[in-house]
C-alpha cells in the first residue's frame, strides 16, 4: 500500500491540504509517519508511558481519536488502545506492504497514517490493539 496521499485522490477527507502545506505544518519526522505511512522506532514515543486521563487527537488535524480510558500496556513499544473514540473517527484499510497483510489505521478527518490495528488485544473489552505511533498523536490531559 502506498502512502496516505497516494489514496487521497480516491478518498475525500474533511481536512484536505497540499503536500507542500503538510510539509510546512509538520516536522520532518511527523511528515514521514503521518503522510508517508512511516513508523517510529518502538519504545521511543513520548506518549508510550502517558498515564494521565485525557484525550488523544490527530497530530496533523486535531481530530479526536482515542480516550485515555481505552489505552493499555500491550508491551509492543507503541501506545495501544482497544477502541477509537467513535468508529467513524478512524479509517481502516488493508495494508499488504512488507510481505504481510495488516489493517492500517488512518485519521478519518485528514487521511493521515496513525498505525495499525491487530486482533491481539487479549484481555481488553474488544480484543483489538490499535498500535499507534506517538508522533501521530497529540495528548490533552483532562482539566482538574
Amino acid at each position: 500500500m502506498g502512502a496516505p496521499q497516494d489514496d487521497a485522490a480516491q478518498q475525500t477527507y474533511g481536512v484536505s491540504k497540499t503536500d507542500d502545506e503538510w510539509r510546512r505544518e509538520l516536522s520532518p519526522e511527523q511528515y514521514s509517519v503521518l503522510r508517508e505511512a512511516g513508523t517510529e522506532r518502538p519504545w521511543t514515543g513520548e506518549l508510550l508511558d502517558e498515564g494521565r486521563a485525557g484525550l488523544y487527537t490527530c497530530a496533523a488535524c486535531g481530530a479526536e481519536l482515542f480516550k485515555s480510558g481505552t489505552k493499555f500496556d500491550s508491551g509492543c513499544g507503541w501506545p495501544s488502545f482497544y477502541e477509537s473514540i467513535r468508529p467513524e473517527a478512524v479509517q481502516l484499510l488493508e495494508d499488504d506492504s512488507l510481505g504481510m497483510v495488516r489493517t492500517e489505521v488512518r485519521c478519518a478527518a485528514c487521511g493521515s497514517h496513525l498505525g495499525h490495528v491487530f486482533p491481539d488485544g487479549f484481555g481488553t473489552p474488544t480484543g483489538d490493539r490499535y498500535c499507534m505511533n506517538s508522533i501521530s498523536l497529540n495528548f490533552a490531559p483532562d482539566a482538574g
